[in-house]
């Protein structure tokens, strides 16, 4: 049964991206002679082109994140499988996709500035205030979420702490290999690939890195501050690009090992169908659109794709394969984290196996268990899920930073005689937003989160109007 709904899932997403991604492509008159930004303003900051691959890393990475996970697990425990399923596909393939690849290619067609300036140009002063204001808001919210989540995790398992931390360090070898010492791309990822995955087996099995990285939650929190400040002010080039990309590679191989117990174990559907138009005071409209959220749409990757994506976009024709392709496999994932939860759960219940992202992580392993496969290799398994998903979160936090500091800069950006606000200014932007998204870790994870997924889904609706009165 289960197998059934994946292979359909994807045969849907294909038949999308071949047709109504070639009708975007053709519909915005995409270019690969026309100059993109990232060609035209580079400054090897935050302007600067690079190779699809790379993008493609950075711009998958950053919109998944842990949102592809919880939320299809939430909502299809609350609400039954087939109305979250439906939504995820048609919301992928008509809203989420369409929005993602609209927002970018709008801002490569001005200048890179973000969808903020978009609303500026076609709607109004007034308008672009109030988004941006909304929009930052929101985007304190994502970091306060992230942060909290990669610094509970960190705190609960040194071996994925050590692992990410580690990346962050060869992450900016591969940066400077790559774009001051003229490696080529294909050989900086066959070096760096086995010492990754080489530092998760000797972060499990080492005594040193269990006890070094067993640190208090509030020590990660203060960590990953300082880094997330560094991250969101140095050039994309050295952190922000080659650590997406590496990153990506976990993600790429969580999918690939889930699709490989899915189709070899053709687990059967222990969850309900469908368990109501209302279920504890929760009707199905707008709650199932709110808890899925990035598994259809959210409106987070538009500030993404016209935030850091655009100013990295190396030719025209790659928006397709960014703007619309990444959206396809991220919601590919949301279908494999429906799967997870709709095998292991049959009453609705999965508090006593954990978090959404333990869920997803217990059942993709457990397919590998029914494959015959030995202990030791599902519980490495089920670390590097774990490890995938935190991974992601992380890129999420520094990814949400930076646009949080663009915003802030473009908010309080002085127009008169070209006189600098000190509230514009790239560090003081960056320090209010991240002291802000601090103080909202205080409320606690759970609050900060629900509230998350409705703002999530509101920037996406000024992204939709912007992008539509500057087409008309």
């Amino acid at each position: 049964m289960l197998l059934t709904i994946f292979v359909i899932t994807i045969l849907c997403f294909a038949v999308a991206y071949k047709f109504y991604g070639g009708f975007q492509s053709r519909f915005y008159d995409l270019d690969p002679n026309r100059k993109t930004p990232a060609t035209e303003l580079q400054d090897d900051i935050d302007y600067c082109p690079a190779h699809p691959a790379v993008l493609m890393g950075h711009h998958f990475a950053s919109i998944a994140g842990a949102g592809p996970v919880v939320g299809p697990i939430a909502a299809a425990v609350a609400l039954g499988w087939l109305p979250t399923l439906l939504w995820i596909i048609i919301g992928c393939i008509f809203f989420g996709g369409v929005h993602d690849m609209g927002a970018l290619v709008a801002s490569i067609r001005h200048k890179g500035m973000s969808i903020g300036e978009v609303v500026r140009q076609w709607i109004g002063a007034r308008g672009h205030k109030l988004f941006l204001a909304f929009t930052w808001l929101s985007l304190t919210l994502v970091i306060a979420v992230f942060l909290e989540l990669a610094a509970q995790t960190f705190a609960a398992d040194p071996a994925v702490a050590f692992t990410a931390t580690l990346y962050i360090f060869l992450a900016m070898v591969f940066g400077v290999a790559i774009y001051h010492y003229g490696i080529s791309l294909k050989v900086s990822t066959i070096i760096m690939l086995p010492i990754l995955f080489g530092s998760l087996i000797f972060g499990i099995e080492s005594s040193w890195v269990q006890s070094t990285f067993a640190l208090s939650l509030d020590t990660w929190r203060m960590a990953l501050i300082v880094y997330i400040f560094a991250a969101s002010v140095l050039p994309v080039w050295l952190l922000l690009q080659p650590r997406d990309y590496l990153n990506s590679f976990l993600l790429y191989f969580m999918m690939i090992a889930a699709a490989i117990g899915i189709f070899f174990t053709n687990p059967n559907v222990q969850l309900k169908a469908f368990t109501g138009w209302n279920i504890g005071g929760q009707t199905l409209f707008p709650f199932l659109f709110i808890t899925v959220a990035c598994g259809a749409v959210s409106g987070f990757h538009s500030l993404i794709g016209s935030g850091t994506t655009s100013k990295q976009l190396n030719s025209e024709k790659d928006a397709k394969m960014i703007g619309y392709g990444s959206m396809l496999i991220e919601c590919v994932l949301a279908v494999i984290a429906l799967i997870a939860v709709g095998y292991l759960t049959s009453d609705g219940a999965y508090a006593e196996i954990g978090t959404p992202p333990v869920v997803f992580a217990t059942a993709i392993s457990t397919f590998f268990a029914n494959m015959g496969m030995g202990d030791m290799a599902v519980t490495t398994m089920k670390t590097i899920i774990l490890l995938a998903i935190s991974a992601f979160a992380l890129t999420s936090l520094d990814t949400a930073t930076r646009l949080g500091r663009f915003l802030f800069q473009e908010l309080f950006a002085s127009k008169k005689n070209g006189e600098k606000n000190i509230l514009s200014n790239m560090y003081v932007a960056t320090v209010i937003t991240i002291a802000c998204a601090a103080l909202l870790t205080i409320a606690g994870y759970q609050k900060i989160w629900a509230l998350f997924g409705a703002c999530n889904q509101l920037v996406s609706v000024p992204a939709f109007l912007a992008v539509s009165c500057w087409l008309k």
